[in-house]
C-alpha cells in the first residue's frame, strides 16, 4: 500500500536540508546561476531528465508514468529578494540578498515531490512536468517559460503551485488556503513625469507649478476607486512615490510620481488604466503643463479553475483533516506570476500557512526576518503528491 504521507516523511529532512542550502544562496530576478545549478544537481542525482529554458535560469523536468495519459505541470518560484537578511538563523544567507517570500521552501518541495514520484513512477498514469521559475518578484518569468514551450512537448494539460508564509489572512497555521476563482490581484505600474516651468519660489506667477499639479493629480486618482469602481469590487490605486524639486525658494521644471494599480476584473483593469491617464491629462492641460506616463501591465490576475479545485480539496482530505482546509471567500491584493500559467491551462494555487518566529514573533514576507516553519513544510509536498496522483489517474 502507497502511504504518501510515509513516503514524504521518509525524505522530510532532505526537504529541510534543501531549504536550508538554498537559503545561503539567494539571487534575484532572471539570473539564477547558483540556484539553477543546485536544482539540476539533484535533479541528476535523482535521474530525471530536464532541460533548461530563460538563458539556463529555468528548469523543465519531466516525469513519465507507468503508461501515457495527461500531462500535470508544478511550479516552484526559485528567485529571491534584494533584501539584506536579518534572522540571526545558523544558514542565514550573507549575500546582501535573502529568500524573505519562502521560494526556497517551495523549491525544496518539489524536489522532494519529485524524488517521491519519479520512485513511483508505476503509481500514476501520464506524465509530470517540473517546473522552476526564476524571476516571480521581478520581472517575471513565468511568460518566457511559457513563450519557449515550457507548456508543450507533452503539453500541459492542468497545473499546480502552492505558496509558504501568511499571504491569507484568517488561515491559521497549519492550514492550507483555497479558493474556487479569483485568489490573487492583477498588478500594474504607473509611472508619470509632469512637465511645468521651473522659477524662483516668491515668484510663482512666473511657473508651470508642477508640484501643485502633481498634488492634484494624486488626489484625483483616489476617485478612480472611491466613485468610478463598484465598492464591493477589489480594486487598488496606490501613489507610492513622488519626487520633484530640490530647494526650499525654487519652484522645478518636473516632477515624477509613481505607483502600483490592483484589480481582479480584467475589464476594470483596462478602464482604470485609461482613466489614469485622462485624469492626468486634463489636469495637466488645465494648468499649461505637459505630461509622459507608461503604464506597464504586470501580472494579470490568479484565477484557480473551480472543477480542479474541487478535486485538489478531495485530495487533500486524504492528507490533512477537513478543518484544515479553509475557503478564502475573497482574493487578496498581491500578485503572482503564476497567474501566467493558470491562463493558459487549469489549475490551482494554494496557501500553507506556516510563518516561522523570530525573536518570538511573526514577521510578514519580504521583512529582514522573515522565516516560515519547516516543521510544516512536508504537508506542502504530501498534499502536491497526493492531487498529482489522484488527478493523473482519472479516467
Amino acid at each position: 500500500m502507497f502511504n504518501i504521507i510515509q513516503e514524504v516523511k521518509k525524505i522530510e529532512k532532505d526537504i529541510i536540508n534543501w531549504r536550508r542550502k538554498l537559503h545561503q544562496i539567494p539571487e534575484v530576478g532572471l539570473n539564477l546561476r547558483k540556484t539553477s545549478k543546485f536544482i539540476m544537481d539533484e535533479l541528476d542525482n535523482m535521474n530525471i531528465e530536464y532541460h533548461t529554458l530563460v538563458n539556463g535560469n529555468a528548469i523543465v523536468g519531466l516525469i513519465k508514468g507507468r503508461e501515457e495519459g495527461k500531462t500535470v505541470g508544478l511550479r516552484a518560484d526559485t528567485d529571491a529578494l534584494p533584501v539584506k537578511e536579518e534572522t540571526g538563523l545558523e544558514f542565514a544567507s550573507n549575500n546582501g540578498c535573502m529568500h524573505a517570500c519562502g521560494h526556497d521552501g517551495h523549491t525544496a518541495i518539489l524536489l522532494g515531490v519529485a524524488k517521491v514520484l519519479n520512485e513511483n513512477k508505476d503509481k500514476f498514469k501520464g506524465n509530470v512536468k517540473l517546473l522552476f521559475q526564476p524571476g516571480e518578484e521581478y520581472p517575471g518569468g513565468a511568460k518566457p517559460m511559457i513563450e519557449e514551450g515550457a507548456l508543450e512537448n507533452p503539453k500541459v494539460d492542468a497545473v499546480m503551485g502552492l505558496h509558504l508564509g501568511n499571504l491569507g489572512k484568517g488561515i491559521p497555521k497549519g492550514k492550507i488556503g483555497v479558493s474556487y476563482g479569483a485568489m490573487m490581484a492583477a498588478v500594474d505600474v504607473m509611472y508619470i513625469k509632469i512637465n511645468g516651468k521651473g522659477s524662483h519660489g516668491a515668484y510663482p506667477h512666473q511657473a508651470i507649478d508642477p508640484i501643485v499639479t502633481a498634488s492634484e493629480i494624486v488626489l484625483a486618482l483616489q476617485t478612480i476607486i472611491s466613485r468610478e469602481v463598484d465598492p464591493v469590487e477589489p480594486a487598488v490605486v496606490s501613489v507610492t512615490r513622488i519626487d520633484g524639486g530640490f530647494n526650499h525658494n525654487i519652484i522645478p521644471d518636473s516632477v515624477e510620481i509613481q505607483g502600483t494599480i490592483r484589480t481582479v476584473n480584467e475589464d476594470t483593469r483596462q478602464r482604470i488604466s485609461r482613466r489614469i491617464e485622462e485624469i492626468v491629462k486634463g489636469i495637466t492641460m488645465a494648468h499649461g503643463g505637459s505630461y509622459e506616463i507608461d503604464y506597464e501591465f504586470c501580472y494579470p490576475a490568479l484565477i484557480n479553475s473551480e472543477e480542479f479545485t474541487k478535486g485538489f480539496v478531495e485530495s487533500a482530505k486524504k492528507i490533512i483533516p477537513e478543518d484544515d482546509i479553509v475557503e478564502m471567500k475573497v482574493p487578496v491584493m498581491g500578485a503572482e506570476d503564476m497567474s501566467f500559467f493558470l491562463q493558459r491551462v487549469p489549475g490551482t494555487f494554494f496557501y500553507l500557512s506556516n510563518p516561522g518566529e523570530i525573536d518570538g514573533q511573526f514577521y510578514p514576507h519580504h521583512n529582514p526576518k522573515f522565516d516560515i516553519d519547516e516543521e510544516e513544510i512536508w504537508k506542502g509536498a504530501a498534499l502536491i503528491i497526493q492531487s498529482t496522483i489522484d488527478w493523473l489517474n482519472e479516467n
